[in-house]
């Protein structure tokens, strides 16, 4: 018997199966529909593209998207040990301090910024040491680039050049402005969850995973959550959970495992035949970061061409160079007009060819850049396609259908033409490749309709105060928690790894009944 069953070994549920297991007495099962992370290309920097359409990959679609022409749009997701984790370009973003303090807004308490960055700060071993706000001696190593491709550091020039200033740490004491990313890295190789947090919690002995094994539904007695429904080697067979059943399979699966369980809204039931179990807007809420992408090509290089013999001696050797790279290696937060509280644009920049959703081949020497809607107000939902447990879930973000989306990814385009145009980045130019015919709306649309993409970003199915409460609890039922990104009420300003680590860092003290980390933790310790 195990006190607690995981389900999905990904950014959340690797850090929650570790903290927890910090207790010797106590038995945790972690569930994972996905292989072990042994694959080698799973651990190279560089390669993060080339495990996309993979095993390793769910390889899921939207729905049509009714402003990007009904196109349907490429959702990749980890399906492994480490889930995203293992998958993302390694960026290391954790929000804008408005962020968090919404949360608590909504009635969320516990949440605000100066109650999470204890958090983020117990999480990190950063390598630029301790202060406000980074921490030492966590299990997840934050570094600098080990790449440094110059493309970068021209973007940042041309920022600068353009009125944006630069910024030396995005996760410090300001988000706005242009810099660099730090990335979860060690050593020059991917220091995924699986790698930061799982290994040393397996080693100890009271945690069991098991992979290749997909969880079909959650049992239950009456209104507690006893167990898991798991099909393993062609077999179903029952997990039962001592204590809780903990959901970290993300924003698509947590609320796709609670609909087949039959919680959610009562009215999508129906049409498969399906009791309602309890009636709660699981599958609503969902957000996403939508970008836009300027692909150009230079005669000065590129991470293509830097991949060579050498440079693969160099990585196997030093752990440096271009293999090291993260493809989007710097970026920018941006007000894009007066009045906004906080940035509602993200750039990232690369120095390689990422085209048609990041799964063309690259055939030349380019670079990649452009803005993201990093607070939208639109939301789409994750509902039932099937009761068969197998089947994938009907994803619909409903990007862009608010006139503020649509003017934040407007005026980050028009923002983007003038980097284009700036001295530093002109000169790297040979020919533009795909780039809006020009800064019109009108054309700027047409190019979004057709372009337009997903930084995978997918937050908010099974959102705090709606689905789960403060402490992630399933409101009405017992014995079920949901500790992955699904239950951010709102989406924060930036990349969603380090915030969905942070919510199984916090999602674990919250189970283990422990005091929170104080607020003044952060500055006290280190004499701020």
């Amino acid at each position: 018997m195990h006190d607690y069953v995981i389900v999905g070994a990904g950014s959340a549920g690797c850090a929650l199966a570790a903290r927890l297991t910090e207790d010797p007495a106590v038995r945790v099962l972690l569930i994972e529909a996905g292989p072990p992370d042994t694959e080698q290309a799973l651990h190279i920097p560089v390669a993060f593209s080339q495990l996309y359409r993979t095993p390793f990959d769910w390889d899921y679609a939207s729905g049509p998207e009714p402003a990007l022409d009904g196109r349907e749009i490429y959702v990749p997701r980890g399906r492994v040990l480490g889930g995203s984790s293992s998958l993302n370009a390694m960026i290391y973003i954790r929000g804008n301090p408005a962020d968090y303090d919404e949360w608590a807004a909504l009635g969320n308490d516990g949440w605000a910024y100066e109650d999470v960055l204890p958090y983020f700060r117990r999480a990190e071993d950063n390598e630029r040491g301790e202060n406000r706000y980074h921490g030492v001696g966590g299990p997840l190593s934050v570094s600098e680039s080990r790449s440094m491709h110059p493309i970068v550091e021209a973007f940042v020039d041309a920022c600068e050049q353009v009125g944006i200033p630069r910024n030396d740490d995005l996760n410090g004491a300001t988000q706005e402005g242009a810099g660099r990313f730090q990335v979860t890295q060690r050593d020059g190789r991917r220091c995924s969850t699986a790698v930061a947090y799982l290994r040393p919690a397996v080693a100890r002995g009271n945690v069991e995973v098991l992979t290749d094994a997909r969880v079909h539904r959650i049992l239950f007695d009456g209104t507690r959550a006893v167990g898991v429904e798991v099909a393993r080697g062609g077999a179903l067979e029952t997990i039962r959970a001592e204590r809780e059943v903990i959901l970290s399979a993300g924003t698509y699966h947590s609320p796709q495992l609670l609909h087949l369980s039959g919680v959610g809204p009562a009215d999508m039931f129906a049409p498969f035949g399906m009791e309602c179990r309890h009636d709660l807007p699981v599958g609503q809420n969902l957000q996403d970061h939508l970008m836009l992408s300027f692909v150009v090509f230079t005669d000065k290089g590129s991470l293509i061409s830097s991949a060579t013999p050498e440079a693969f001696a160099r990585y196997e050797s030093e752990g440096r160079g271009p293999i090291t790279s993260n493809g989007g290696e710097g970026g920018a937060f941006v007000r894009t007009r007066d009045g906004l509280a906080a940035p509602d644009v993200q750039f990232h920049m690369g120095g390689m060819l990422l085209h048609e959703e990041f799964l063309g081949v690259p055939f030349d020497d380019a670079y990649t850049f452009g803005p993201a809607v990093v607070k939208p107000s639109s939301r789409g939902q994750v509902t039932l396609r099937s009761p068969v447990p197998h089947a994938r879930p009907r994803i619909v973000h409903n990007y862009l259908q608010t006139e503020d989306d649509r003017r934040s990814l407007i005026d980050g385009v028009r923002l983007n033409f003038e980097i284009h145009a700036a001295p530093a980045l002109r000169e790297w130019r040979r020919a533009d490749f795909l780039v809006p015919a020009s800064d019109s709306e009108a054309d700027i649309m047409d190019f979004v309709q057709r372009r337009a993409h997903t930084v995978y970003h997918p937050v908010g199915t099974c959102a705090m105060g709606a689905v789960v409460d403060a402490e992630l609890r399933v409101l009405g039922l017992e014995g079920v928690r949901v500790v992955d990104a699904s239950v951010m009420p709102t989406i924060t300003r930036g990349n969603t790894n380090a915030p969905t680590i942070m919510i199984g860092e916090k999602g674990a003290d919250l189970i283990r009944g422990r005091a929170p980390l104080p607020r003044e933790a952060a500055a006290e310790e280190v004499g701020a």
